[in-house]
């Protein structure tokens, strides 16, 4: 199936590792052209070498917290490939920990990266977007249900979800659809990170994974070509709807 992505041109952030950079490669693999982010200059040089280089992947060293961002990566867009297709906001995770064990701090660095830079991207997108565009979000199934010991993420994706799905309402009659994606356990360094915060990350593994009705992890390719189909218009009538990539790990409907 042709996913109709050639030459269409997307922001996609966070997306030097994990499953940013994983929808990254789908998306240039497709034909699309990708904008990059990451905060270290290093490591959005070394995604952009990984994406094939200025043809098809442009890099721009942004934090999501940083008010300035969003019109940064949107002119950085239109500079370099002289349109903008859609957005795909994808946030490193918050910092691992109970809520009791996380001071005020913490929660304010990771509303102003998760939630807030998050929808600051997404508001930015929305003014520039025309019919035919997307905004995706990559959440956590934490949208759905809590994941131990991630206080944090366990209180803020949810009202992102909510916000993402209010979004949806609000850009329809425009033509601009809003999706989002729900990733369990897909091996990534992040979850390999939380595995090891149990002691025996093997032993961790083998449980998480022995609780995923596929009994595996997933891979970052498949969340990339998942990710894909969602940013294209092949999925042109799905809007404001939250995607479980997850190998049936969640139990509800």
């Amino acid at each position: 199936m042709d996913l109709g992505l050639r030459d269409r041109v997307f922001i996609v952030t966070g997306s030097t590792r994990g499953l940013g950079l994983a929808a990254a490669h789908q998306l240039v693999e497709e034909g699309a052209r990708v904008v990059v982010t990451g905060r270290e200059q290093e490591s959005v040089d070394k995604a952009v070498a990984e994406l094939g280089g200025p043809p098809r992947a442009l890099g721009v060293a942004a934090d999501n917290a940083d008010g300035s961002t969003p019109e940064r990566l949107i002119a950085a867009a239109r500079a370099r490939f002289d349109r903008l297709d859609g957005v795909l906001i994808s946030v490193g995770g918050p910092p691992a920990g109970a809520i009791t064990a996380m001071a005020d701090d913490d929660w304010r660095d990771a509303f102003e990266s998760v939630f807030l830079g998050a929808l600051r991207l997404a508001r930015s997108a929305a003014s520039e977007l025309t019919e035919g565009g997307v905004i995706g979000f990559v959440l956590s199934a934490s949208v759905r249900e809590p994941f131990s010991g991630l206080g944090i993420s366990n209180g803020l994706r949810p009202g992102l979800a909510m916000a993402a799905k209010t979004l949806a309402d609000e850009l329809g009659p425009r033509g601009i659809r809003v999706v989002g994606l729900l990733p369990t356990r897909i091996d990534t360094d992040r979850v390999r990170e939380l595995d090891e915060l149990s002691g025996d990350p093997a032993a961790a593994r083998e449980r998480n994974a022995a609780a995923i009705p596929l009994r595996r992890y997933g891979t970052p390719e498949e969340f990339g070509k998942v990710a894909a189909f969602l940013m294209s218009s092949a999925a042109s009538y799905l809007t404001g709807v939250m995607v479980p990539v997850d190998g049936g790990a969640m139990r509800g409907l």
